[in-house]
């Protein structure tokens, strides 16, 4: 019988909320990425991180970066959690910039998560301000998905977790 982790780094809750669907689907057990050690992961056959995309990068992949070798002969997945609707040519952009070297092949999903600038830290508040201020300044009908995702956002709070992005992460432990 295989035996999973769910390791996860979640900044303001969406990616522990796909986390704890995931232990519901799958059984496996769940520790955030900051708490576990290496030696902690020899036990498991599959190991699937989860974090949220910050400035392209992907929270708590650098656990994986640094470990990779030595989990080789596991079966390993990534999940990164944004907030804008799902877009190819963003999503590649994105494996692209985190998922060189050793770490390419690495199977990566992607699951929308949520917004709520009342939640977020200063730093983080501050950078969507700006990013909104200068997106304003373009012409609506050429925003990228994320720039209109982000203007449609401001000031509100969403929620667009949804239990069907893990679908494509079951199948993948599955196969």
């Amino acid at each position: 019988m295989t035996k999973g982790i769910i390791l996860y780094q979640s900044k303001y809750g969406a990616t522990k909320k796909y986390a704890d669907w995931l232990v519901e689907e799958t059984g496996f057990d769940c520790m955030e990425t900051k708490k576990t050690t290496l030696l902690q992961l020899e036990k498991y056959d599959i190991i699937i991180l989860g974090g949220g995309i910050y400035a392209s990068g992907i929270s708590g992949l650098s656990f994986l970066k640094k470990n990779i070798e030595h989990l080789k002969n596991k079966k390993i997945a990534v999940f990164c959690v944004g907030a804008s609707p799902y877009d190819d040519t963003a999503f590649q952009q994105i494996y692209a910039h985190n998922f060189k070297k050793n770490l390419s092949g690495v199977q990566c999903f992607y699951c929308r998560g949520a917004w709520d600038e009342n939640k977020m830290n200063f730093q983080d508040r501050t950078l969507c301000k700006m990013l909104q201020k200068a997106v304003t300044k373009k012409d609506t009908s050429a925003y990228e998905p994320w720039e209109a995702a982000l203007m449609c956002a401001v000031g509100q709070q969403c929620d667009w977790t949804e239990k069907k992005y893990l679908k494509p992460i079951i199948e993948y432990i599955k196969g």
